[in-house]
């Protein structure tokens, strides 16, 4: 029997695969026509003989976001109405420049942004806005008040609040084109460090950055440069190539995109000389840092350009596209995989492995991959940016949620500043024993919602023991016990969680003065990040020991 040749059998294949290829391809229009067809048919029946009338938009919207919540969170239908994030981030919008926010039945100016049409006008936080160009708000949420005071820059609107302590105000105001800033603030922390908090990753987000960047190199007692991407929860991934850029060489690979299609792989090099290539150099992340964020964290760390301080971020490697759909619609649809320069991928979570019941979970340490950075350091992949350095920061208390869910801080500083119509700097600025007994006297009781966990969990556990049978008079007196000394005594939590709770107040009282900035500059004082970094910058060699660098 004559043997067939190798060559003879990979020419069959060759000839086969795609006759094969254009079958299965066939197979799938089938079935997405059926589907289609079938979903067509379906909604026409249900909104011809189903006993109430159907709300068209709200069932399509529905519909597809079940189906795209199957994939993953970042893949998402906007209609023309909910793209207010991407214009923002993208091309700015017009509007007055100001943060607004639900307060039970009404919508009040949370923060006005430094600067902005909100801000010149006078408006303030605190103020309940009641009319829109004479329209009265009564009964619209927060999303419908947005949509009034959003409109094409240049055309005027006049907005009515009722300030608290004050009575009704009327402000004309001239809407302007808004970007929001991505560095509120920049300077000098601790005499040696140069500070650069980075909120955003938008369109002017690399030139922000490198304007703050060039004036602090330029001042003789910045030994090193700090980047905050702490709560950043990214955006444009040109931005954080940029950004990168002034602390590496030029044409450093700083990440590589790969998706379904070739023409989805991409390659992100720096394009730039750098403006500090040789400064000791520290980033602060968290969990809320994500996607290019971690890009900016992950790819210094991977090049040891930078030593990264604070907590385990995010773990965001996914890469979104916008698709323009019908009637104005958008599709942000993911696209593909981000690596940084070590070849890590930094997806925490694999969405296309599912649990029977359909959620998914974080991809666990032990299944993580290890990856070297430039130096030799070990990285690993699969769970985001692990610091160089741990801070641990403190579990929010039950009283610190009640107070800030219950706008009891935010209320407190709207009274503080009607009454001081100005207060110290940023630096000087301190919660006093007057101020803060003057915020307990103000919570009121009768008035103050606490969460009662611990009472709660006690109660259960009691009920429990009656089920099991493990409820004796003894238990019963152990139980009585417990419960006076969990029972929550309002005063006493107060002194109890003073310090974190000074801070809260601080925060709120001097962005009624100081907007973003001044929030920020009051909390270096006592930001261990802050604190790690200078402890390096004293020991300089225990910094490059860390990047593995030989000096």
């Amino acid at each position: 029997m004559k043997l067939k040749s190798p060559l003879t059998g990979l020419l069959a294949i060759a000839i086969l695969l795609p006759t094969a290829l254009r079958a299965a391809a066939s197979t799938d229009e089938a079935a997405i026509a059926r589907n289609l067809d079938t979903f067509n048919t379906l909604f026409k029946e249900l909104n011809t003989y189903y006993v109430d009338s159907i709300d068209a938009d709200k069932s399509i919207k529905v519909a597809i976001d079940a189906m795209l919540g199957d994939l993953d969170p970042y893949t998402e239908y906007m209609p023309a109405s909910d793209q207010d994030y991407i214009l923002r981030l993208t091309t700015g919008y017009g509007g007055i420049g100001s943060y607004i926010m639900q307060a039970g039945d009404s919508v009040m100016i949370s923060e006005p942004y430094d600067g902005s049409p909100a801000a010149r006008a006078g408006l303030k936080p605190g103020d309940v806005i009641v009319k829109i160009n004479g329209d009265t708000t009564a009964g619209w949420n927060s999303e419908k008040v947005s949509q009034h005071l959003k409109g094409q820059a240049n055309t005027k609107l006049s907005v009515t609040v009722r300030r608290p302590y004050e009575g009704i105000r009327q402000f004309d105001i001239m809407r302007e084109k808004i970007r929001e800033t991505a560095v509120p603030y920049y300077g000098v922390a601790r005499d040696s460090i140069g500070y650069i908090a980075v909120t955003a990753f938008s369109e002017n987000s690399a030139e922000e950055v490198r304007n703050a960047l060039q004036q602090l190199i330029a001042d003789s007692r910045v030994k090193a440069i700090a980047l905050d991407l702490r709560s950043n929860g990214g955006g444009l991934l040109e931005s954080a190539v940029q950004i990168v850029g002034n602390f590496v060489p030029k044409g450093t690979l700083v990440l590589q995109q790969r998706g379904k299609e070739k023409q989805d792989e991409k390659t992100y090099k720096t394009t730039q000389d750098p403006i500090a290539a040789d400064i000791p150099l520290f980033v602060f992340i968290d969990g809320n840092s994500a996607s290019a964020s971690e890009i900016t964290a992950g790819s210094l760390q991977d090049l040891d350009r930078a030593v990264i301080i604070g907590t385990r971020s995010f773990g965001k490697g996914l890469v979104q596209a916008t698709r323009q759909m019908p009637y104005n619609g958008l599709l942000k649809i993911t696209t593909g995989k981000y690596y940084i320069p070590s070849g890590r991928l930094i997806q925490a979570i694999d969405y296309s492995h599912r649990n029977i019941d359909g959620s998914v979970n974080r991809i666990p340490d032990s299944l993580t991959t290890v990856f070297h950075t430039a130096h030799g350091r070990e990285v690993r992949d699969g769970g985001g940016i692990s610091p160089d350095i741990t801070v641990t920061y403190p579990e929010m208390t039950r009283l610190y949620y009640n107070i800030v869910r219950d706008n009891w801080a935010f209320n407190f500083a709207t009274r503080y500043a009607h009454k001081h119509p100005a207060i110290a700097s940023p630096e000087e600025f301190e919660i006093t024993d007057s101020i803060y007994n003057e915020f307990k006297q103000f919570i009121d009781p009768e008035r103050f919602k606490y969460d009662k966990v611990c009472e709660d969990r006690l109660a259960d556990l009691e009920k429990l023991a009656e089920i099991e049978g493990y409820m004796n008079d003894s238990t019963r007196a152990q139980f009585k016990v417990m419960a006076r000394l969990l029972k929550h005594d309002l005063n006493k939590d107060l002194d109890t969680h003073r310090s974190e709770i000074s801070q809260m107040l601080a925060m709120e009282i001097l962005k009624r003065y100081y907007y973003q900035r001044g929030p920020i500059i009051h909390s270096l004082k006592t930001d261990e990040c802050i604190d790690q970094a200078m402890k390096l910058v004293a020991k300089p060699e225990e910094y490059y020991k860390i990047l593995n660098v030989k000096r």
